[in-house]
């Protein structure tokens, strides 16, 4: 034993002496190392390594509270949107099946859905992605090593593996790209013994029943709502609003069509504790804030979808001074993903003020690698990013809410332009399109700049994308009513508008 602490010691002191006559030489052993195995973390370190930088990411997942681990590729591809969309899909999958009666299709009753085959397909999906991205990282001659990482100094990161074992790497610049988890309430008895998250919700081997989702977020309602569309009995818990951050009357929208579509909604209530009962069940206690009443249910599941805390406690930032938000305990950077301290650089969902968003954190990582390899100066544009909520009805939005467009312009500096559609694929269905809708929100004079642009609508998505182009552009009004229309699609109904807010006239759309 005494021979083994021996050994101990002089390996120690071995990398100390490592980085003390790497500040006396100025080498390294990269010129990159990447701490975070996520979507961003993988686009910087294989876009540097394309660059002719020798680089290293590290990435290690801590196991969920519940015990749920995953590979390579971070939250979107493990925890997030890929697993999401997927069943997403799995549940207008089911929408569509009913539609398709009304098509003439003959099917036999009664039509149920199995979890255990649609998680399987998913998690072997996901298990592809994580190998892929092995792949890409050894094709491009990038280093990965599945430790913790830590910072030692600005130009040095520990690596610490399952097993214990260090490994000290020196680096001429450091980036963090470590994302976020999902956090749990710490003020709630039996919140995190009995509750699980978006961490663990895609790994369940059983369905997980009847469920209550704690949280109005994106992530809440995307949850509450595939859970829904595959028969699931499911209730969203709303504190306050519904998607917050997002443009509130396109928020109802959303809120409305899933209410409509089975999901139950307890508006204005807090829980207040989690117990599990001898049948295993999970009773909820909860307030409703209006009328101050306790009300109990129970459930097989809860899901707590109540907002992600940046990974940046065990990095060792405050031994360095890398400064941080103390709010929400993000890393304070500049527009070029500097921190406070030099070398060290952080994007993504760790970087205050940064949208939690994969595709700006893929563009952001790509851009700094290209600046760290002195091939470019081009800092990332966080303005009029796209994006999208897989909802039952989806709702894709780019630019300005109308809340934001009228703090910034005045109500009377705006003009929003608006129509309720029926897309085309509703008709023979039957099914209701109160929700389905568009607003374009411009600057009222000149050529009337566009500001921001909302949609509700199958496809969300795909339509968003394509006008988030014009955005760049500089796109306005006049350039939206000179576009022609494809014809039959709801994309169309976005270049057809005409009717404003303000004209109080009916924004129907009819005919074909």
């Amino acid at each position: 034993m005494a021979a083994l602490c021996r050994g101990r010691h002089r390996w120690k002191r071995t990398n100390c002496w490592h980085v003390l006559t790497r500040n006396l030489t100025g080498k390294y052993d990269y010129d990159l190392v990447v701490i975070g195995g996520g979507s961003g973390g993988l686009a910087c370190s294989k876009e540097a390594a394309q660059a002719g930088q020798k680089v290293a990411v590290l990435d290690y997942v801590e196991p969920s509270v519940k015990g749920t681990k995953w590979g390579l590729g971070g939250t979107c591809v493990n925890v997030g949107c890929i697993p999401k969309k997927l069943m997403h899909q799995a549940a207008l999958l089911g929408t569509a099946v009913k539609d398709a009666k009304k098509y003439g299709w003959q099917i036999s009753e009664p039509i149920c859905h199995d979890w255990a085959t649609m998680a399987e397909a998913v998690q072997n999906h996901v298990r592809s992605l994580n190998w892929g991205h092995r792949v890409q990282l050894q094709d491009k001659k990038v280093k990965y090593l599945n430790m913790k990482g830590s910072l030692v100094d600005e130009h040095t990161v520990k690596g610490l593996t399952k097993a214990g074992k260090e490994t000290i790497l020196t680096a001429k610049n450091i980036v963090i790209a470590t994302g976020g988890r999902p956090k749990y309430p710490t003020n709630i008895p039996g919140a995190i013994e009995h509750g699980i998250t978006s961490d663990d919700i895609f790994w369940l081997k059983k369905s997980p029943g009847k469920t209550l989702v704690v949280g109005a977020s994106y992530v809440a309602l995307e949850c509450a709502g595939f859970l829904t569309g595959i028969g699931l009995d499911t209730t969203v818990m709303v504190r306050s609003i519904a998607l917050r951050g997002f443009d509130q009357q396109m928020a109802g929208l959303v809120t409305d069509y899933m209410e409509a579509y089975g999901t139950k909604f307890s508006w204005k209530c807090v829980p207040k504790r989690v117990d599990k009962l001898s049948s295993g069940a999970l009773q909820v206690t909860w307030t409703d804030t209006c009328t101050g009443n306790e009300h109990k249910d129970t459930y097989d599941s809860v899901l707590w979808a109540v907002g992600r805390a940046p990974e940046t406690k065990a990095l060792g930032l405050d031994k360095l001074g890398v400064q941080l938000n103390k709010e929400t305990g993000k890393i304070v950077v500049g527009a070029d993903e500097s921190t406070s301290v030099p070398n060290i650089y952080a994007f993504g969902d760790i970087g205050e003020g940064c949208p939690e968003l994969t595709p700006t954190a893929i563009k952001a990582g790509k851009l700094l690698a290209h600046r760290l390899a002195g091939q470019s100066t081009e800092l990332m544009n966080y303005d009029n990013v796209p994006t999208t909520v897989f909802t039952p009805l989806e709702y894709g939005c780019v630019g300005l809410s109308e809340e934001e467009a009228e703090k910034r312009h005045g109500k009377d500096g705006i003009e929003v332009y608006h129509a309720f559609y029926k897309p085309l694929e509703f008709t023979v269905a039957e099914r209701d399109a109160s929700q389905c809708y568009l607003k374009v929100i411009c600057e009222q004079g000149g050529d009337q700049k566009i500001l921001g642009l909302h949609f509700t609508g199958p496809n969300a998505g795909e339509v968003t994308q394509g006008f988030a182009l014009g955005f760049q552009c500089g796109a306005t009004y006049s350039h939206l009513s000179q576009t022609v229309g494809i014809h039959p699609t709801c994309a169309e109904e976005v270049v057809k508008v005409n009717i404003t807010k303000r004209s109080g006239l009916d924004a129907t759309v009819t005919g074909c």
